[in-house]
């Protein structure tokens, strides 16, 4: 068995991916919420402000866009949540606890705290998780401070039939 060669199968090595922080280029992304569904913006937003929409996802890294979202107070909850589901706080003082409805909270002088809340429930805890937060910018009305960086505006409604809900 001298003159024999033995070939062995060998597995094929794939090198995994690493970004580094660097080498991340962040964008600008701009969304209407008017008519659109809570959860499904919510859950969009959440997946652009991490990064896992690009191919160079690393967990470990702040790799996702500045999302803007404009027109709140438009969005809209399915079935009966607006006026069933109660969202409670604590004042701080003894028998502070309090509680308002989506719908109070939208009609109410802040409503992009809902979407924020929405989208801040769907992000990891921690550090990164914070830092990733802060690059949500939502606001009440249709204008926005940040037409300087020129955001890509994504038409999140027209994206499939069930994003939008017209009363």
């Amino acid at each position: 068995m001298a003159g024999k060669i033995r070939l062995t199968r060998r597995s094929v090595q794939t090198k995994s991916f690493a970004l580094k922080p660097a080498a991340v280029k962040k964008g600008w992304v701009l969304i209407d919420a008017e008519g659109v569904i809570l959860g499904r913006l919510a859950a969009v937003v959440a997946q652009r402000l991490r990064g896992k929409h690009l191919p160079t996802f690393t967990p470990s890294v702040d790799c996702g866009d500045h999302v803007v979202v404009v027109n709140a107070e438009k969005v809209r909850l399915t079935g009966n949540k607006a006026r069933d589901r109660a969202f409670h706080y604590h004042t701080g003082y003894p028998g502070g606890i309090k509680s308002r409805t989506p719908a109070q909270i939208l009609a109410g002088r802040f409503p992009e705290r809902v979407i924020e809340k929405a989208v801040e429930r769907m992000m990891p805890r921690g550090p990164l998780g914070r830092r990733q937060m802060g690059h949500l910018k939502v606001f009440k009305g249709p204008e926005h401070p940040h037409a300087a960086q020129n955001p890509v505006k994504i038409d999140f409604a027209a994206a499939n039939p069930r994003n939008k809900r017209v009363k």
